[in-house]
């Protein structure tokens, strides 16, 4: 018998969809029920790399070990990268299924991907107790809804009833729920069984009569006012939004780490475990802003479109302000996309990730770089050449060659070699990501910058949040009603 389906759809982005799912599937979960998290479609260059060789959005990664079970290219079948010029790469179950799609295209393939999600949903269900569905954007983008296929498209076709979850501390929540239901069609309304909001602070009381207004005027069963998790920011992000949040400067950190924002970072969860490290005072800066010069570490992170933000880097003046680092004797250390601006040159020969063409790259490392078709994703398992081992992923186009691979940033389990280093080792560059999620080789990088010792356990602080997370939704929530609700 297949599985019960709840659907979770927003009033809007970064309502908390994500992390909803993600902590019902753990409460879920620790109650012996077996829970597959599920996401139609999402639009996200912070992807994870499944066992069998895919990707998926990195929130179901981080959903799929809430309800502990290995990640599948199944929990997110449709994967939308947004590119520079181009439009947007459609993964497919796992794999690129169209280069430089615009969004006008897009909506019209629609049609052709349903079939997709319906598969990967019916293969869910069948292995499950429940599946949890986590919505897109927001339910109410009526201009989107003909061939929609991740919110009220996919429920109507799938027939899967309807959470609506509002964001109070965003203001407005009241409208946007009855907003919602005042906008959307007769029928994609009676799917909804109840609404959620979500990120209150201050006295429940006092939203009591906002939550039967709401229950009044919509004619849905207010299901819980779930209180604002503070600790969702030691949990991987998914959504770019999150580098925007003002962070305060960490007055006892020991070692500075600068990351320049540019326009396409991708997987930049990267820069998540160094955060949490006390002794770090992780700086993230946009364009408009120097960057400090008092830094230890400057790290470039993935990018979807490598030469795009190379061009952003210059207008910003941050290739001035690396270079002046790196004279200055600071580490730099390249991610992926990172890497590849390192080097002597980038070329784009066939428009992979734009306009074809050739420019320069930073200069730091004696490698050039040409972007190609055929994509690596695989997990990877090796040491560095400083001796810390690590386990990552890698997920890049492009080959990378030059003198400087002569010294490898890392060997990697299968004999084969990973990244460059400059001669004074003060440079790297590597293609592997989920590096500093390592305990063992963050912990290298700490001692490498006079840090001092790790001061936390990067799997077990995700596994307790998972845990305080759960535990956070089953006191505001009713499991139980939720559990009726589903069909």
């Amino acid at each position: 018998m297949p599985a019960r389906a709840l659907m979770f759809q927003g009033t809007g982005s970064d309502v908390g969809k994500s992390l909803i799912v993600a902590g019902l599937a753990r409460a879920l979960a620790r109650r012996g029920l077996t829970v597959r998290p599920f996401k139609p479609q999402n639009m996200s260059n912070n992807a994870a790399v499944t066992a069998d060789g895919g990707e998926i959005g990195r929130a179901q990664a981080l959903q799929a070990r809430a309800a502990r079970t290995p990640p599948s290219v199944h929990m997110n079948p449709v994967l939308l990268k947004p590119q520079s010029d181009v439009g947007a790469q459609v993964v497919v179950q796992g794999r690129i299924h169209a280069r430089g799609a615009k969004a006008a295209d897009y909506q019209q393939m629609k049609k052709e991907l349903l079939p997709f999600v319906r598969d990967s949903f019916a293969r869910l269900r069948s292995e499950a107790d429940i599946v949890l569905v986590e919505g897109a954007g927001s339910a109410s983008e009526i201009n989107l809804r003909d061939n929609d296929i991740a919110n009220m498209g996919f429920a109507r076709a799938a027939d899967v009833p309807v959470v609506l979850i509002g964001d109070i501390d965003r203001g407005g929540v009241i409208a946007s729920l009855v907003g919602t239901k005042a906008v959307i069609a007769p029928e994609d309304a009676a799917l909804v069984c109840g609404f959620i909001v979500n990120k209150f602070r201050g006295d429940a009381a006092l939203f009591e009569s906002g939550m039967a207004r709401i229950a009044q005027l919509t004619g849905w069963r207010p299901l819980g006012l779930v209180p604002y998790f503070a600790d969702a920011r030691l949990l991987p992000a998914e959504d770019a939004l999150a580098l925007e949040e003002n962070r305060p400067t960490k007055r006892n950190a020991r070692v500075r780490i600068v990351v320049p924002l540019l326009p396409h970072i991708s997987n930049f969860d990267d820069l998540d475990p160094l955060d949490a490290e006390p002794a770090v005072d992780l700086v993230r800066v946009k364009p408009g802003v120097a960057l400090p010069g008092d830094a230890d570490l400057i790290i470039l992170p993935g990018a979807k479109a490598t030469i795009a933000d190379l061009t952003t880097l210059r207008a910003a003046g941050f290739d001035i302000d690396i270079s002046a680092h790196a004279r200055r004797g600071g580490f730099v250390l390249g991610l992926c996309g990172g890497y590849q601006m390192l080097g002597r040159t980038v070329a784009d020969p066939d428009g992979i990730e734009g306009p074809p063409g050739k420019v320069a790259g930073l200069g730091l490392l004696d490698v050039d770089t040409v972007l190609s078709a055929d994509k690596s994703l695989k997990p990877v398992r090796g040491t560095t050449t400083d001796g810390a081992e690590f386990a990552g992923y890698e997920m890049h186009i492009g080959v990378t060659d030059g003198p400087d691979r002569a010294r490898p940033f890392a060997r990697l389990a299968d004999g084969g070699l990973d990244g460059a280093t400059s001669h004074n080792g003060r440079i790297a560059g590597t293609y592997i990501h989920g590096l500093f999620a390592d305990d063992r080789q963050r912990a290298a990088w700490l001692e490498r910058l006079s840090a001092g010792p790790s001061a936390i356990a990067y799997d077990d602080l995700i596994e307790r949040t998972l845990d305080a997370l759960a535990a956070h939704l089953a006191a505001h929530l009713d499991l139980e009603t939720l559990l009726t609700l589903a069909r």
